[in-house]
């Protein structure tokens, strides 16, 4: 019996739950294959298929998908909905399967296990995504003690991810420790300016998409913090004067982590990245602008990223923004 392959798209939630998928299907015996970085060919292919009106991180995740049309057996396009009982996923991501079923033609078969996990009650949740994970499991053994196990296994993946995103590592690098690699870590000399980079993951963890910002602060000397650096337990404390918390989940914890941050004043600056088309972000990046100015010895700058963005434009209001830190910290 051939080894089935299935694919993952390296873009929107890979950056979260990649790790947990892969330990998932490699435990039943599934192959895993992802797709390359993102590349302006994708995002062409991508803004050829998608909706005009949707946002880059969708059209280039529809390139993805097509970059693994001849590379899997299956292609994996989970339907998220709700992993915390409390916030939601963007509405786009409850429809990305139907919009590339019915935009994008000879493609495998498209696996689009639904995580839709509202109920309160860590039994009741935890029940909950066992349900789903033995929905995806079924597609290729009938053995449940197999799946069971393989369910186990994949938390237990999720918690290492979580503890190296939580002891300073980003997310590609945590996934890349995962998968053998060592000697990841940067090292800052200790009087190296220090910046929070705030954003939903797939804005931030694509080099593309931002067009290298976090490469481009990491040459400046800049030691970058993100909101996966950052314990549950800390977003959950942080109070906020609104009457609603967030609806959407990446909206709410960046949030949350912006607030933490600027409380906490242990950042020289607080960059937030969002993208041009982005319905929920397009509120969220103005809350976190009027909370800057709150904290006014804490520079606050926001980058709005599109298709088009250039990256001379880009390194240029970073070397700005960097320089203005440095000469304040230093009273010039």
């Amino acid at each position: 019996m051939s080894v089935a392959t299935v694919g993952i798209p390296r873009a929107l939630a890979y950056y979260i739950y990649f790790p947990r998928w892969r330990s998932f299907l490699n435990e039943l015996g599934v192959n895993v294959v992802t797709s390359g970085l993102s590349n302006r060919q994708m995002l062409d292919e991508g803004v050829k298929e998608a909706l005009a009106e949707a946002c880059v991180p969708i059209k280039l995740y529809f390139g993805h998908v097509l970059s693994l049309k001849d590379k899997a057996d299956y292609i994996f396009v989970p339907r998220l909905y709700c992993l915390n009982s409390k916030t939601l996923y963007c509405p786009k991501f409850l429809g990305l399967p139907d919009m590339i079923k019915h935009s994008l033609n000879h493609l495998p078969p498209i696996i689009d296990t639904m995580f839709n996990n509202r109920y309160k009650g860590f039994l009741a949740r935890r029940t909950e995504l066992a349900k789903s994970f033995f929905q995806l499991g079924s597609k290729f053994t009938n053995d449940k003690l197999k799946i069971l196990k393989a369910f186990y296994r994949s938390l237990k993946t999720e918690q290492r991810y979580l503890e190296l995103l939580q002891s300073g590592l980003l997310p590609n690098q945590a996934i890349a420790v995962l998968g053998g690699a060592k000697n990841v870590n940067i090292a800052y000399p200790e009087d190296s300016l220090k910046f929070a980079v705030l954003g939903y993951p797939y804005h931030l963890y694509d080099d593309f998409i931002n067009v290298g910002v976090l490469t481009k602060l990491r040459r400046l000397g800049v030691q970058v913090v993100t909101t996966e650096n950052l314990p549950p337990g800390i977003l959950a404390r942080q109070k906020h004067p609104y009457p609603k918390d967030m609806f959407w989940t990446f909206s709410d914890r960046a949030f949350r982590a912006a607030l933490h941050f600027f409380r906490e004043g242990r950042v020289d600056g607080i960059i937030y990245v969002t993208a041009f088309g982005c319905g929920p972000d397009a509120m969220v990046y103005r809350l976190i602008e009027m909370e800057s100015k709150k904290y006014p010895h804490i520079p606050f700058m926001i980058l709005m990223i599109d298709e088009h963005s250039g990256e001379a434009g880009i390194s240029t209001r970073l070397e700005a923004f960097t320089d203005m830190v440095r000469r304040r910290k230093k009273g010039v």
